[in-house]
């Protein structure tokens, strides 16, 4: 790793294509939640429980849902940067999304449709659970390009630099982070490659996936969140998502638990997506 001295930041939060001026923030989102619903889509079709169309009308109502989530749960565990400034509630632009509450109306929403459609709640879970991941590893590129939610200084060939002007107080300029969201995307991908793989192999009954994915997440987001310095709410030595990330694991690992005298091997067909 001699060749890598550091990981630069983007010197601007958009990207320029032609006429076009792009919030970059935005656009990974944007690009995530497309990747997610096209894998949602294959997964529904190779099993035939639905169809691609099905994946989108879910997405067309469950990603904006998911944003409004995100924003009211980074909101809420963060009032005091909008005490005082409620219009700075909508500027989702500037960053700011707590997955947590994404992933609790989105998914809401998303089940809402799909039963309105006709699909198997259960199903409809098994067949978003690796998507979801494919989303996130995506989406927290929009991180990388507004240089925040890094974390503490390193040492490492690999530290990410940032501007001047968006350094923490009491710290020196030059000094390079921990790039977190880069652990993060590469841990969400491993994360939905072991979906798919115990999936395939392991024949869990429907819906059980999602448990595991939310126990997997939960795992990687505690230590991931260990290691950053922006300000946040804590207790006990440990930081508000941390707490949170502890008892979805311990919730979703119950479930798994609490589920498993019940749970036989069921369809193993079209199981390459």
């Amino acid at each position: 790793m001699s060749w890598l001295a550091s990981l630069p930041s983007p010197s601007s939060g958009s990207l320029e294509l032609g006429p076009l001026r792009l919030n970059a923030y935005g656009l990974m989102i944007a690009l995530g939640a497309i990747a997610a619903t096209w894998l949602m889509g294959r997964r529904l079709e190779a099993r035939k429980w639905g169809t691609r169309d099905d994946a989108s009308s879910i997405a067309t109502w469950a990603v904006p849902a998911g944003v409004v989530g995100a924003r009211i749960y980074h909101v809420i565990t963060d009032w005091e940067r909008f005490d005082g400034r409620l219009i700075d509630v909508f500027k989702i632009w500037k960053g700011g999304l707590g997955i947590y509450g994404g992933l609790v109306l989105g998914t809401a929403v998303g089940l809402w449709v799909a039963k309105n459609k006709g699909l198997s709640v259960g199903r409809t879970l098994t067949a978003v659970a690796p998507a979801l991941p494919l989303a996130q590893a995506i989406g927290r590129w929009g991180n990388w390009f507004n240089q925040e939610l890094f974390g503490r200084p390193t040492t490492l060939p690999w530290g990410l630099e940032i501007d001047a002007r968006k350094i923490p107080d009491g710290y020196e300029v030059g000094t390079l982070f921990h790039p977190t969201f880069l652990y993060e995307s590469l841990g969400l991908l491993v994360l939905m490659v072991i979906l798919l793989q115990i999936d395939r192999r392991a024949g869990l009954r429907e819906g059980r996936l999602f448990l595991v994915y939310a126990a997997g997440y939960s795992v990687l987001r505690f230590f991931v969140e260990g290691l950053r310095i922006d300000p946040a709410r804590s207790a006990s030595g440990l930081r508000l998502n941390q707490w949170v990330s502890l008892v979805v694991f311990s919730a979703a690992v119950a479930m798994l638990i609490a589920l498993r005298p019940r749970d036989k091997t069921d369809d193993t067909s079209a199981r390459q997506y």
